[in-house]
């Protein structure tokens, strides 16, 4: 089974080893993901800000070359490219004239019909399937994560056809619950980490960063689980500096739901490349690797 894979800019640079991680559990539930070519930069959040063409014409190249390689669905890791290709294709799909000014300029023109996919969504419709159970090696019993889906995977500027609910999505708790691993009900699941202002206006995300933390601890977390690189890295990056900052003793890892169920599967964390991360996530799934299924 094929389907055609857009990486975006985070999974060839800070989140490669998202990249890896994404390639190779979807290889082990028979999934070939194709990286499209020659493809573009889709904005994320940047161009919105200071170009709306622009904001829709860049993922739509990306949607046009997908379909021209004769693809049906596409599945998009980064939940900011994810947001901005949805988006586009919503916006041109109800306005002629701009697609039509659009793909003028493009050799691959946008036509309709891509299904585009979130990380979650592919991974739920292979547990659908029954490609993960057979996978399975361990089961992390002991792991009490949150899931941390932040703005971008649930805060659209207009309403978009998504499969989850955007106040309150289920769907990193019922993958990690496909796992044997109960993930912690909590209240920030979707709250902003700040995204890229952690670059030009840190102050704000740090606090709003020591927000997140807090509550994760006061529900008896042990962990993060994330699909946003931008949220992944600002909480792991950043969090000696919010910490700090709020007065927090504790650390948690932050673990990409690739790290999850690649472990689960019995990877090591080492294959993984979990020891990348700026906060320790080898020791916690070291230690709860003896819980076999």
């Amino acid at each position: 089974m094929e389907i055609a894979y857009y990486p975006g800019c985070s999974l060839k640079q800070s989140s490669a080893l998202y990249d890896i991680q994404s390639r190779r559990i979807f290889s082990e539930l028979g999934v070939e993901l194709k990286e499209i070519e020659d493809w573009n930069c889709c904005g994320a959040t940047s161009a919105g800000k200071v170009d709306d063409f622009l904001a829709v014409a860049m993922p739509a190249r990306n949607i046009g070359i997908a379909e021209a390689a004769g693809y049906r669905e596409i599945v998009i890791p980064c939940s900011a490219c994810y947001s901005r290709t949805l988006v586009a294709q919503q916006r041109l799909e109800g306005d002629a004239r701009l697609k039509a000014e659009i793909n003028g300029a493009f050799a691959k023109k946008m036509n309709g019909g891509l299904k585009i996919s979130s990380i979650l969504e592919v991974l739920l419709g292979r547990i659908a399937a029954g490609a993960l159970e057979p996978k399975l090696k361990r089961k992390f019993r002991r792991l009490k994560p949150v899931c941390y889906y932040g703005c971008m995977q649930t805060r659209f500027p207009f309403t978009v056809p998504v499969p989850d609910d955007v106040e309150n999505p289920q769907g990193m708790e019922t993958v990690l619950g496909a796992l044997g691993v109960k993930a912690i009900d909590w209240s920030h699941k979707t709250f902003c980490c700040g995204a890229s202002a952690a670059v030009n206006d840190p102050e704000t995300s740090l606090n709003l960063m020591g927000k997140i933390m807090k509550d994760a601890l006061l529900r008896g977390a042990n962990c993060f689980v994330a699909t946003c690189p931008m949220c992944q890295l600002n909480l792991d990056a950043h969090q000696d500096a919010f910490c700090r900052r709020s007065g927090i003793e504790e650390r948690l890892p932050v673990f990409f739901i690739t790290e999850v169920v690649g472990a689960a599967m019995g990877i090591s964390p080492e294959a993984l490349q979990v020891d990348r991360h700026f906060i320790d996530g080898t020791t916690l799934l070291k230690e709860l690797e003896g819980d076999e299924r």
